[in-house]
């Protein structure tokens, strides 16, 4: 048989393997060019910065910090909700403290909570959720636990992830998002963990893909050869 007849039959097979992935990587492509990266990073959703702390009143001295807490390694003056507070470390402890009063302020309580994600939260709709979760969701991958989500009643369900120790905020949430790691995971056909862009099934598919295009070529260079010579 002609080599003609054989890039046809295997252009077609392997076309109704790879096509409906193919599809995916298209539909994803273009969702992932179409939404702006910093809306899907959540940008929007949350204040972005610190404002700079500014002199409220005196603040607790150093060396009554490192009496208070035995083993202090380190420690950070810091905006928390409007005021000054100091980042404690103690090995792989942390603890917030009121940089006026050294009271003791983390773990954060499912009240604080609310307030700091309330005023980080750059929407006007209220709390709909708090929730401390001990194991990390899907949608925030390996970050450290425990941590308060805080989900708002908007359209987008956007979600706030908080630091019970420290306060940061550890991530920001919504539905385009989701959508854009619904359609990675198809894009990079990692399944299960949605982060490895050098599994064997994407190898696999990619090399599939290859030879779909470079039997296309062949064929489409055979026409053209054989209307030359038909002329």
């Amino acid at each position: 048989m002609k080599p003609a007849f054989w890039a046809r039959r295997a252009h077609k097979w392997i076309a109704l393997v790879i096509g409906v992935q193919a599809l995916l990587w298209m539909l994803s492509g273009v969702y992932m060019t179409v939404i702006s990266i910093d809306i899907i990073h959540g940008d929007h959703l949350a204040h972005a910065g610190a404002k700079p702390l500014s002199a409220s009143g005196p603040l607790i001295d150093p060396d009554a910090l490192a009496q208070q807490y035995a083993g202090l390694t380190s420690f950070r003056l810091k905006r928390f909700m409007g005021d000054a507070v100091y980042e404690v470390h103690q090995a792989d402890i942390i603890t917030l403290v009121d940089a006026h009063s050294g009271a003791r302020l983390s773990p954060l309580n499912e009240e604080t909570a609310g307030q700091l994600a309330q005023s980080l939260y750059t929407g006007d709709a209220p709390i709909l959720k708090i929730e401390l979760v001990t194991e990390a969701p899907q949608e925030v991958g390996g970050a450290s636990v425990p941590m308060w989500r805080v989900e708002f009643a908007d359209t987008s369900e956007s979600t706030l992830y908080l630091s019970p120790q420290t306060g940061e905020l550890i991530a920001k949430r919504h539905d385009l998002w989701r959508w854009f790691d619904f359609l990675w995971m198809f894009h990079i056909m990692d399944y299960e963990e949605r982060a490895d862009v050098n599994n064997s099934l994407l190898r696999v598919a990619a090399s599939l893909g290859l030879l779909f295009a470079l039997s296309g070529v062949w064929l489409l260079f055979y026409s053209f050869s054989n209307k030359r010579r038909s002329a």
